[in-house]
């Protein structure tokens, strides 16, 4: 449980990191604590589609990761970002990607982050 919570708090850091250096990805509200609450939210969702998505679009784009030697993993992250985006506007929260190259960028700024965070907060179980 203690690993399931680290994660998601690696994941809002990283995607407050993604939304504090683009322009294009926006988180809209009111207050602060509702920014915050809608960011832990998000990254609750981010985290279901790459634990339930991502392995399956994986699988299917492996012939393509050892073609690229692994650049498809940038596509496969902007396709998960923008998942995230689409059902964070389906549950009614206000983060949004606008654009595919905006969602590349996203998902490579949010991979360093999320690593970087993973590797300072403990990973106990």
């Amino acid at each position: 449980m203690k690993n399931f919570v680290v994660k998601t708090i690696a994941n809002a850091g990283a995607l407050a990191a993604a939304i504090w250096l683009l322009s294009n990805i926006t988180l809209e509200g009111g207050s602060t604590g509702r920014k915050i609450l809608t960011v832990i939210l998000v990254a609750l969702i981010f985290g279901l589609v790459n634990f339930l998505v991502k392995p399956v679009v994986q699988l299917l784009t492996f012939p393509l990761f050892i073609l690229t030697l692994g650049l498809i993993t940038l596509v496969v992250n902007a396709l998960m970002l923008m998942l995230t985006s689409w059902l964070a506007g389906l549950f009614d929260l206000s983060f949004h990607v606008e654009g595919f190259w905006t969602a590349v960028l996203g998902g490579l700024i949010i991979s360093v982050v999320s690593w970087a965070l993973n590797v300072v907060l403990p990973d106990e179980d």
